[in-house]
């Protein structure tokens, strides 16, 4: 059925798909060194950095605990950010495309954490634990990152993790525009984007976005060498990170939350207090999608995504919880476009 009690993802078939789309005839390559961060999304932060869209901006982020690729703390706020960055055209009614472009890590280690939060766990195991009445941060942990090798390790592990490494896998755990709200702080997201913390989002990726203020006010950061799904922990490795960027803008467009495609899938994000409301979200969000572009029947969407959709679930430490729907480009192909 197509009638839910949660906000669709309605974009338009051509958001994707060969519509027009406002680029800059004469597209240049910007550096630009942050010397401040936010910790808030806001519109009320005066824009860092004019850019057009199909300019590649090349720059860079600090930690969650605003430490720099030097080790130098320059914010004492919760993931502080790079920007806001100001999207020449972008208007209210719109929807920015963010291309990442390339991603590299600038330092050799990163900081992690050894507690469970409470979502993760049932409440009879969480008692018996160190963090159980509250979130510890003195329990933290340094990891050693070789982005060479493509490799991270415990910088001084326990007992039974001396052989334990995991593959370096970095991505943004923060892509958002300024949102309808006063301000929202870099731990929340919505349907602006913001801390989504979603592994996929990478190099090669591009994250899809409502705009809600002249501009859009692009803020991005919260770098990660690697995290698991769910980030149970309340910490994926967190280090600094230079990426470069490009974005795109489709005037007129219409999208609820947010949504992410790369090289494999096109994916919608939903975002919401509980788990099972983002569930739906994000299932509501490939209903419209698939509707929109291909002309599918309430019953062939059915069909579709019963028999193809998978999922990830990136975040459940933060005040919204997170389900990403993924379809195969390959499934997609097999489908007529409107």
């Amino acid at each position: 059925m197509k009638h839910f009690l949660f906000p669709v993802c309605c974009l338009l078939a051509g958001v994707l798909y060969a519509q027009p789309r406002m680029t800059n005839a004469a597209e240049k390559r910007v550096r630009f060194v942050p010397d401040s961060f936010c910790s808030v999304f806001s519109s009320a932060i005066p824009p860092v950095l004019h850019i057009l869209p199909g300019d590649t901006i090349e720059t860079e982020s600090v930690d969650a605990d605003g430490f720099d690729k030097k080790g130098v703390n320059h914010s004492k706020g919760v993931n502080p950010l790079t920007g806001p960055f100001y999207i020449e055209r972008a208007m209210p009614g719109d929807v920015v495309a963010v291309h990442i472009t390339k991603m590299h890590i600038n330092r050799s280690w990163a900081t992690g954490a050894e507690f469970f939060v409470p979502r993760s766990l049932p409440d009879s195991i969480l008692k018996k634990l160190p963090s159980a009445h509250s979130i510890d941060w003195n329990m933290t942990v340094r990891w050693q990152v070789d982005p060479v090798a493509g490799r991270a390790w415990p910088d001084s592990p326990r007992q039974h993790l001396k052989n334990f490494y995991v593959p370096v896998k970095p991505m943004l755990g923060c892509v958002g525009l300024a949102p309808a709200e006063k301000e929202i702080s870099t731990i929340d997201a919505g349907p602006f984007g913001g801390n989504m913390d979603f592994s996929l989002i990478t190099t090669g990726a591009t994250v899809y976005l409502p705009v809600f203020h002249p501009g859009g006010l692009l803020f991005m950061g919260d770098a990660h060498a690697m995290q698991g799904d769910g980030e149970l922990n309340m910490a994926a490795l967190e280090i600094s990170m230079e990426f470069d960027f490009t974005v795109e803008l489709f005037p007129r467009q219409h999208l609820a939350y947010p949504m992410v495609e790369d090289s494999t899938y096109m994916m919608t994000v939903g975002l919401a207090e509980h788990l099972d409301d983002a569930f739906k979200i994000a299932n509501a969000g490939m209903l419209s999608f698939l509707q929109s572009t291909y002309g599918l029947s309430d019953t062939e969407a059915a069909q579709v995504m019963g028999s193809s959709l998978e999922y990830q679930i990136p975040e459940i430490t933060d005040p919204q919880t997170e389900v990403v729907a993924k379809i195969k480009k390959t499934r997609l192909s097999l489908l007529s476009r409107k």
